[in-house]
Parts: C-alpha cells; structure tokens; sequence
C-alpha cells in the first residue's frame, strides 16, 4: 500500500501482476483542510456573536457545531485523501477513489482521446494541478486531482504518448 505521497512508478512493476500505485502529493490535502478551516471557523464566530447578542449567551454555544463539523471534516479528509492513488500498467492507467464506496477506473490507453492539465488559481497558489482524461464514453470519470505540475505534466505527456502509440494500431 502506498503512504501517501507521490512518487514515480514504473509501469507493470508490481510483483506478480500487483500494480505500482502512486498517491497525492499531501499539498492537496493541506488545500482542502484549508478551504474547510476558512469557511467553518468564520461561521463559528458568526453564529456565536449573533447568537450571544440576540438570544443570550447560553444560546452562544451553538457556535461549537461548527467547530465539531470542522474537526469531524478535518479527518474525513484526511481519510478521503489517503484513498486517492493511480497506477500506470503496460496497457492502461488506474484510477482508485473513495473510503465507503469504493471507485477504480481503469483507461485503456487506446481509447483516450484527449488528455488535459488544469489548475485554477487556488490550485496555482499552492503548486497543484489536476489531470483530467476523455475517453469516446461519456460516463468515464478519469480525473486526478492535486499532482504537482512537473508530475501532470509528466503523466500527460507520457498518456499523450500511450495513446497515440495504442490506437495507431486500430
């Protein structure tokens, strides 16, 4: 089992047909706890002073849920973060998701049409990127959130390669 933190894998390395997986950068998880520190310690204030004014001080203790939703949001994220991991195989890419309901995609090579890095300003602010694949289906959700851009790009070019290779042979 990976530990977390991002890494270069070789395709099809894993022993006895096992892939190499390779999780997220733990900058993505810090971005996150971020987002949710910056909504919910606000909130807390907010309910707590206009409860206090309007309704007494007794009722100024409701501002502790969401300081409770931020330390129970504060470890789901972690977990959800944790079970974030891809791997490259010879033919396809990985893609497993998910704590409760767990999610692999696999991507064969030869049906991506267009492989794609994006980083919103957020995601620029703290060095991330996300990669985002399309397939000919519709339904195929293949995106990886919260790479460093060196390794997107990486990822990018090297799925660019696989797939102009693996589709050439259609």
């Amino acid at each position: 089992m990976d530990t977390g933190t991002e890494g270069t894998a070789d395709p099809g390395a894993g022993t006895a047909g096992e892939p190499v997986w390779t999780g997220l950068p733990r900058g993505l998880l810090r971005v996150r706890r971020l987002l949710l520190a910056l909504w919910l310690v606000p909130l807390a204030i907010l309910v707590g002073a206009l409860l206090g004014e309007f309704a007494g001080g007794a009722w100024a203790a409701f501002a502790l849920l969401p300081l409770a939703a931020l330390l129970w949001g504060w470890a789901m994220l972690g977990r959800n973060w944790r079970s974030w991991r891809y791997a490259e195989r010879a033919d396809d890419l990985l893609i497993s998701r998910g704590v409760l309901w767990r999610e692999e995609t696999i991507v064969p090579y030869g049906r991506m049409q267009l492989v794609e890095v994006t980083s919103g300003p957020l995601e620029r602010r703290f060095g991330l990127a996300s990669l985002q694949l399309h397939t000919a289906a519709a339904a195929t959700d293949a995106r990886i959130p919260g790479l460093t851009p060196p390794e997107a790009e990486r990822l990018r070019d090297r799925l660019t390669e696989l797939g102009e290779a693996r589709s050439a042979g259609l």
